[in-house]
């Protein structure tokens, strides 16, 4: 009986001194958890995604330019002015494609853009159907320039109407040429574009590339501030940290 105490007695110890071991090593452990979402994403899109600035910083944009706008606008008869915008993270946002790329390990061809502007599923951005709505009201036109080919342009003028985001015509990019605007800019201003009634001073512009304004490229940054006075004035900027002119 002593004997069989003393074999219990050890088992009782070692047992307890498992037990120990065991929830210390669990206790220094760090905790595992589900990856997040956000961790198979750039801090880009997630930025874009979730937070309050982004959303913020556009509906700036958009307000100061319907001010600027409607006190230009007193001084212009009806149907004789534009304002020219481009589409993509400036109407409309993509942020969709740009999360399932990333999350997928893959990064931008032209298959899977194809492919996604053939789903018509990006959507406006903050307060893009209001600005366009006020612009119609005031008697400006509507010139949306886009660096979409013209073989997405259908897909594109469909998003649009689905979502009320009203224009009066859309510019794209002939397939197979150069991304530069400077043309496209020209024919609004000119009266060129096919259904055009005359020339039309263009008194401001939208976007989110600084290729999207007139003859401007990155090169804008060696001129200091001088360089910027157009924007908030004539020139009107929303955020897009996802992609660009400013990538190499």
């Amino acid at each position: 009986m002593a004997e069989c105490r003393a074999h219990c007695d050890l088992w009782r110890f070692l047992l307890g001194a498992l037990v120990i071991v065991t929830t210390a090593g669990c206790a220094s452990a760090p905790a595992r958890t589900a990856p997040s979402v956000a961790a198979a994403t750039t801090t880009a899109t997630t930025w874009v995604e979730r937070s309050a600035e982004y959303a913020a910083t556009v509906l700036q944009a958009y307000r100061h330019a319907t001010t600027q706008i409607e006190s230009v606008a007193t001084n212009h008869r009806s149907g004789t002015w534009a304002v020219v915008l481009d589409a993509d993270e400036t109407i409309i946002t993509n942020l969709t494609y740009q999360l399932e790329r990333e999350r997928a390990g893959l990064g931008y061809s032209a298959e899977s853009w194809s492919a996604w502007v053939k789903r018509r599923e990006a959507v406006p951005m903050p307060g893009a159907v209001a600005f366009l709505t006020r612009i119609r009201a005031l008697g400006g036109r509507i010139a949306i320039v886009t660096n979409r080919l013209v073989s997405e342009c259908a897909d594109t003028e469909a998003v649009f109407r689905t979502h009320q985001l009203v224009f009066d015509v859309m510019l794209c990019r002939p397939d197979g040429t150069p991304s530069d605007k400077n043309h496209r800019f020209a024919q609004v201003a000119a009266g060129t574009w096919p259904g055009a009634t005359g020339p039309l001073e263009v008194i401001a512009f939208v976007g989110d590339n600084i290729q999207d304004f007139p003859s401007l490229t990155q090169a804008i940054r060696g001129q200091g501030e001088a360089g910027y006075a157009a924007f908030g004035v004539r020139f009107f900027i929303v955020p897009n940290p996802m992609y660009g002119s400013w990538q190499p």
